[in-house]
């Protein structure tokens, strides 16, 4: 068991609320909070994207006895249903048998989180608006605006899990080398609903990640416990095909009724969900260092937020809470070395699925209705079957297995480049499970030994 200490916690969101789990569990006294309101009193609706839950994210919670009660408000999803044309749909097992990942509902899961925390002894202050902190004493400044009164509360260590846009962040961004980037992508999205039939049974396969790819821009659906989808629209803020292009109902219902004309049936409040619900941004952030002394630490979002195309921010924020508690187990009391420790061992594996997160937009949105893709994927689960020691493929990787991140962009990078060689075989589509394949990637791995 740790020292004691008083801990505060800025940002009640989902990897805030399992920090505090942890930390109270190891006997410190923790108080979270938050300048929104309690999410339990809100109406949470209108700019989400639903939280998809794997491997790297159910172990945080396993740790901590969790697991039971989040996968109880999740829905298992197995496979892809790529929606190619109006009555074409191809289906992509995620993994092998038994493999999934599970959709969330964000607003239920995050209620569940303030629940599950309070209930362990984590005290929440919300309405509380976090200007400042002290970086050489933990101390937070407190006050209704930016320019106004401030008063201050003592802690001997202060996290900001306060997301993207962190206040934690911006001050340690005050400090001479400090690193900092963010990138906005062209695209943004917006919430869309599908509701349940009549009988509460969902429209569509709740079991599949439903995507709409339309190259630039694409239509994703996930499935929520009460029958309903969340639908997340992906498209350039501007230009052909964009939400600044979609200015009135025509414009709107004509684009629906020529990219996806199957979704007419089920999406029936299309109109007022669209102009109702805000266009939001996604936006990549990386900075460097995420610690200070053994006083201020960053984690989830607030020092590396990512694009949510491989569903993995809030799996990546989880592993951070998993490779923290592993340096409390090594280091004990001492802070500064375990606080240094977690940063530069988390550092190099949240760029990977930074990055692994850009590229997957253009596999979503173009690649997943590209046969010669398709053709890949085939050989790659018809290889990893036939040599599972020797071939996990690059989304099993990421997504099945507790492989650090940036080991596994590296091996998918290598792995690509011999399916690159193996599609140019003359023939290939007819002789894509042949012996000449097999010996052919048998020999390519070779040279990564």
């Amino acid at each position: 068991m740790q020292t004691p200490k008083k801990i505060a916690i800025v940002g009640s969101g989902l990897v805030g609320t399992l920090l505090g789990i942890y930390l109270k569990k190891r006997g410190h006294t923790v108080h979270i909070y938050d300048r929104s309101p309690d999410i339990r009193k809100i109406n949470f609706s209108g700019r989400s994207i639903n939280l998809v839950l794997s491997d790297r994210g159910v172990k945080a919670l396993s740790d901590v006895g969790l697991q039971k009660e989040v996968l109880g408000i999740g829905i298992p999803v197995e496979k892809r249903a790529i929606h190619v044309g109006e009555n074409t749909v191809n289906e992509q097992f995620y993994g092998k048998d038994g493999e999934v990942i599970y959709s969330l509902s964000r607003g239920l899961l995050n209620k569940k989180m303030v629940d599950l925390a309070e209930k362990a002894g984590v005290e929440f202050f919300f309405e509380e608006k976090v200007w400042d902190v002290d970086l050489t004493t933990a101390t937070i400044s407190i006050g209704e605006t930016e320019r106004g009164e401030w008063f201050t509360k003592d802690y001997d260590l202060t996290f900001g899990a306060d997301g993207a846009f962190s206040r934690i962040r911006h001050r340690m961004q005050r400090q001479s080398m400090f690193n900092y980037s963010q990138e906005f992508l062209e695209i943004g999205y917006k919430e869309l609903h599908i509701p349940a039939n009549a009988d509460g049974s969902h429209k569509l396969d709740k079991n599949s990640l439903h995507i709409w790819p339309r190259g630039k821009f694409m239509l994703m659906a996930l499935a929520n416990l009460d029958g309903t989808f969340t639908c997340t629209l992906f498209m350039p803020h501007d230009g052909e095909n964009s939400f600044e292009s979609l200015q009135s109902k025509e414009q709107l219902v004509d684009f629906f009724a020529q990219y996806f004309p199957d979704t007419k049936e089920v999406i029936p409040n299309l109109v007022e969900d669209f102009f109702k619900n805000p266009t939001s941004y996604l936006v990549t952030m990386k900075c460097f260092p995420w610690t200070f002394s053994d006083k201020v630490a960053l984690i989830g979002d607030a020092c590396h937020a990512i694009v949510p195309f491989y569903g993995h921010g809030m799996n990546a924020g989880f592993e951070d809470i998993t490779v923290l508690n592993n340096m409390i187990e090594k280091y004990g009391d001492d802070w500064a070395n375990l606080l240094n420790d977690y940063e530069n061992s988390r550092k190099p594996n949240t760029d990977a699925i930074a990055e692994l997160s850009y590229r997957n937009f253009m596999e979503m949105s173009s690649k997943t209705a590209d046969e010669k893709f398709l053709l890949q994927k085939k050989i790659e689960k018809w290889f990893s079957d036939k040599h599972p020691d020797k071939w996990m493929p690059l989304y099993s990787r990421v997504t099945f297995s507790l492989q650090p991140y940036s080991e596994a962009l590296a091996i998918g990078d290598f792995q690509n480049k011999i399916m690159e060689d193996v599609l140019r075989i003359e023939n290939i589509q007819e002789n894509w499970n042949s012996e000449e394949v097999e010996s052919l990637i048998l020999e390519k791995l070779k040279t990564a030994n």
